[in-house]
């Protein structure tokens, strides 16, 4: 055994010893896991180079996102509030609350707004080509 290999030994086993077992442990929790968007919509990997934005949104009581689509995926974790999403199209509405993951919906007019007296806060993740916007609104 090398000189070099019985000291990566030795701190191996002082690592795994006693003392690291009775150190915290980490806690994963899957939140989501899915192969549509919220309407159905297969997912499908971007083509090509992407950009990837991270955002929070705060939509507050009262208030409501006008008609929109979004040409490319957009991700979202409720972190408070309750939010709910009308497609335009067919009318079905969505209603999401803390600790939901939302793939949102595909180049399909949808709308949001905050139900209730909370503050909608949103983690917003989307994969765009590099300098394109994810929201057009509708005109």
């Amino acid at each position: 055994m090398t000189r070099r290999f019985a000291v990566a030994a030795l701190a191996l086993a002082v690592l795994a010893g006693p003392a690291a077992a009775d150190a915290p442990k980490p806690v994963v929790r899957q939140v989501f896991s899915g192969t549509e968007t919220a309407s159905g919509q297969p997912l499908v990997l971007p083509q090509g180079q992407a950009e990837v934005i991270v955002s929070t949104y705060e939509i507050p009581p009262g208030a409501a996102l006008p008609v929109h689509k979004h040409p490319f995926p957009r991700y979202a974790y409720v972190l408070a509030g309750r939010l709910e999403v009308t497609a335009t199209d067919t009318g079905k509405v969505s209603s999401y609350g803390p600790g939901d993951f939302v793939v949102e919906m595909l180049d399909t007019w949808h709308s949001g707004a905050t139900v209730g007296e909370e503050t909608v806060k949103l983690l917003v993740i989307d994969q765009v080509e590099p300098g394109k916007p994810n929201v057009v609104l509708k005109k």
